[in-house]
């Protein structure tokens, strides 16, 4: 997050900091519906299924500095937490990811900082995701705030995995039993080939309905 022009050490209370996360959610998310909802609209189909949004807790941000060997301030917790302010987009295919990948990329007033493709590169645990960090401009009474939000994009089943390994995570402190780790990594296995089937399901589904379509408009 910063502010045009200027830079963001002025910004230095929390509840200041806090109040531009959650204005940064609200303007990314209005988008992301009206992008679905422009896509329902040409396309009689809707590429996101849920959306979720949470900005982390003072605890979560203080534990992640820590992780990363940094002192827990306003500066810091701006600098080197990206997921602070957080979107999930949930899709029913892998190929919903790319396509809303793409019509994010082309918002004229979001800057894309970066991009993880967990999808073609897993990681070694299993997860797949796709990750976009982005920031958005929040307009104040006498300032622009450039904020960060980091957009997760996944299937219904990637979302599934990724919330029971989260869990799991947690209840063991990052240090869950091997056997176990190993039978996640089977089941994120297995979910990615249930993912291509549907997805295969899907396109071919769409085959039959365009067939049938051309063949009434041939009968007249």
């Amino acid at each position: 997050m910063e502010e045009n022009n200027n830079g963001y050490d002025s910004v230095d209370s929390w509840k200041t900091i806090m109040f531009l996360y959650n204005s940064a959610l609200k303007e990314v998310g209005t988008k992301l519906e009206i992008l679905n909802d422009e896509f329902q609209y040409v396309h009689q189909y809707n590429p996101i299924e849920h959306i979720k949004t949470r900005v982390k807790t003072a605890e979560s941000i203080v534990q992640k500095l820590r992780r990363y060997g940094y002192e827990s301030s306003i500066d810091n917790m701006v600098k080197y937490v990206n997921d602070i302010a957080g979107v999930r987009l949930i899709c029913s295919f892998t190929s919903d990811i790319y396509v809303l990948a793409e019509m994010i990329g082309k918002q004229s007033d979001l800057k894309v900082i970066s991009i993880k493709d967990y999808i073609k590169n897993p990681k070694e645990s299993g997860y797949k995701s796709y990750h976009m960090l982005v920031t958005v401009p929040i307009y104040l009474s006498d300032s622009v705030v450039d904020t960060k939000v980091e957009i997760q994009i996944r299937t219904i089943a990637m979302d599934f995995w990724a919330s029971l390994e989260h869990k799991i995570y947690y209840k063991f402190e990052g240090n869950a039993p091997e056997h176990i780790s190993q039978e996640l990594k089977e089941c994120a296995d297995m979910i990615s080939v249930l993912d291509e089937k549907m997805l295969t399901l899907n396109s071919e589904i769409l085959s039959f309905a365009a067939e049938e379509k051309r063949e009434k408009e041939a009968e007249g």
